[in-house]
């Protein structure tokens, strides 16, 4: 059996999620949708020439045109699309999907969003359909790979994670280069972080708990702190299951500093405030600022790196599982690490709602498909999730 898809948002992640489904998930048709017609355009010749026949249709579609989306994804008896725009996008291309029968995932960003997208669960299983915010690589893989962990023990208990996604050789001041929306970015480093810790559900500030991680060399030493959304809604599922859940970010050595510094002056802040008799967001003030300094271009090098460690009982003893991905930029597709871990996570699960294999309804990501399935998938596309399991004297 053969399934139509679509893209919103027709950028890196967009993309690569689109080659993904072509190559895995039985595509009869890709449409790859974007407000600006020659970047839809761009991606689709892409996806097409990695795929080596016409398989991806570019259009030019407004996310925000509530009705003209409904009737694309009717018009074109859309299986299951991929909201690949930036967060605030999604609720309402939930609702479109919902109204228009299609499955969906979403690349996430925004856990207040996430949690208006599940409220309207029990239209989408009247529909028939399954949709899953919060795809990518974090909120995402990572959570993905969590519940990897956790399957290796018995009676999972306390589970951290690191993550980050960064270029090669690491360039100053930022040594930090970006690869998707800036506003999902500056997002992580503003509000609270959802942890779980004494089998509670606690809010911990963002930019906080400094630590310090060893990374295989080349890599190295780097930094770790606390970032918002990471986990979304598995601090809540897993709220009565787990006494810990946390996660940090992880940058090369100084970049902390220079957030803190953006923190402190209020420059992420979105309360407008007057200059010179205007009314201005600081934190738009920063993208314009920020963006042009750090923007990936297309020969970007990079890597992406995701840590799991749960302890807990396997066998009645005290042990622990570590789970390790570490994965670098694609030579012969052209897709960074980053574009990779975002766009296919994406593309796994799409895959899975069209052929039904997702619950019906607007399904948390980590109760949408086991680590164990995952894992298999992602060695299909050349990830390679190292685990480690090991008795705790």
């Amino acid at each position: 059996m053969s399934y139509r898809y679509a893209i919103f948002g027709s950028g890196r992640q967009g993309t690569a999620a689109a080659y993904d489904l072509a190559r895995f998930s039985d595509a009869q048709k890709i449409f790859m949708t974007d407000i600006d017609e020659h970047q839809a355009s761009h991606a689709a010749e892409r996806v097409n020439k990695l795929i080596g026949h016409e398989i991806a249709t570019p259009l030019q579609l407004d996310v925000s045109a509530y009705g003209a989306v409904v009737t694309f994804l009717k018009d074109n008896a859309i299986d299951a699309l991929v909201g690949a725009t930036p967060y605030f996008h999604n609720l309402d291309l939930t609702r479109a999907a919902i109204e228009a029968g299609a499955g969906m995932t979403d690349l996430g960003g925004n856990s207040d969003v996430v949690k208006s997208q599940i409220a309207l669960s029990s239209q989408a299983a009247e529909k028939g359909i399954s949709i899953v915010p919060d795809c990518g690589q974090v909120p995402g893989m990572g959570t993905t790979l969590v519940l990897y962990a956790m399957e290796q023990l018995d009676e999972p208990r306390d589970v951290f994670m690191w993550d980050c996604g960064l270029p090669v050789e690491s360039e100053p001041p930022w040594n930090y280069l970006l690869t998707f929306n800036i506003g999902g970015l500056t997002n992580e480093y503003f509000g609270d972080c959802l942890f779980i810790r004494d089998g509670k559900a606690v809010s911990v500030p963002v930019l906080d708990e400094y630590e310090t991680l060893e990374l295989p060399e080349p890599i190295g030493t780097l930094e770790a702190f606390t970032t918002a959304g990471g986990f979304s809604t598995a601090s809540n599922t897993f709220v009565g299951k787990l006494r810990t859940l946390q996660n940090k970010t992880l940058r090369y050595p100084g970049n902390l500093a220079y957030l803190k510094v953006m923190q402190n002056l209020g420059l992420l802040d979105l309360e407008p405030i007057e200059v010179d008799g205007h009314n201005v967001v600081p934190r738009h003030v920063l993208h314009e600022l920020w963006e042009p300094q750090i923007r990936a271009d297309e020969n970007t090098r990079d890597f992406i790196f995701i840590r799991i460690l749960a302890q807990g009982i396997k066998h009645g003893r005290e042990t622990e599982a570590e789970v390790d991905l570490l994965h670098y930029f694609d030579d012969k597709t052209g897709f960074n690490a980053m574009e990779q871990g975002t766009g296919w996570h994406a593309a796994i699960l799409t895959g899975a709602i069209a052929r039904g294999e997702v619950e019906r309804g607007v399904i948390p990501l980590e109760n949408a498909m086991s680590g164990t399935t995952f894992v298999e998938h992602a060695a299909k596309r050349g990830f390679e999730v190292k685990v480690t399991v090991r008795e705790i004297n």
